[in-house]
């Protein structure tokens, strides 16, 4: 099962939850959100050297376990200007572009074309769908070929981050064949429920505000203890 730790933006913050050995930090560059990254570039610091990180602390000590391979970077973008999700890419070295808006098929391709391979080679493309009833699951026909993964969350008033699950019965309506990941609203008293989902193409979860001491700083030891639960 992936794990997804999203709507990061503090560099020790992120070097912890790091080590917990998920799977991907999600960075959100949508300006409405409290989660919004203002960084211009991963330059400036906001994502660690994790391999640099862990050399320093290796310094002069005999390490008996390999490092964990840091986390993939998901950049997650609400309707935004193709050359700005670009940019981003470039900047902070993406591996996934999450699309959270009502972004087309045809943009998905014209994004993917112009960055693999000469900016990105294989990046990948998630492509989020708002779910409120079972119609909307089937917007996943829309992007068949063309995304790599879905990410089915809450329909809000807001994009993202409500807090809220909607009905996770609802995925059993699913028959596509995209992997997704399931967000919207899980918290730490959810890990027996998610070990209940068997669904072929269940890929992984999001995590995000349920975990959070404050937007955009995460509760580390409540993430260790649920990623323990869910992984047994």
């Amino acid at each position: 099962m992936l794990i997804k730790v999203c709507g990061m933006r503090d560099a020790e913050n992120i070097r912890e939850v790091s080590d917990l050995g998920i799977d991907m930090i999600g960075f959100i560059f949508y300006p409405e959100s409290p989660r919004y990254v203002q960084m211009i570039s991963a330059r400036a610091g906001i994502i660690p050297d994790y391999s640099k990180e862990r050399l320093d602390k290796a310094r002069g000590k005999i390490v008996n376990e390999a490092p964990k391979a840091k986390p993939s970077r998901v950049g997650v973008f609400v309707d935004e200007m193709p050359q700005t999700i670009i940019t981003r890419i470039y900047n902070y070295d993406l591996d996934y572009v999450q699309l959270h808006g009502d972004e087309s098929s045809v943009m998905i391709d014209n994004l993917r074309n112009s960055v693999d391979p000469d900016i990105h080679p294989g990046l990948k493309i998630i492509k989020a769908l708002s779910i409120s009833g079972k119609a909307d699951i089937e917007r996943w026909r829309e992007y068949e070929g063309h995304a790599d993964m879905l990410l089915f969350d809450t329909r809000c008033k807001s994009v993202g981050g409500s807090g809220e699950h909607f009905d996770w019965s609802i995925i059993e309506a699913y028959d596509g064949n995209i992997p997704f990941i399931l967000s919207g609203g899980i918290g730490p008293e959810d890990a027996e429920r998610i070990k209940q989902i068997h669904h072929p193409m269940f890929a992984g979860i999001d995590l995000n505000s349920r975990f959070e001491t404050e937007p955009g700083m995460k509760d580390v030891e409540k993430l260790r203890d649920f990623i323990e639960k869910v992984r047994q």
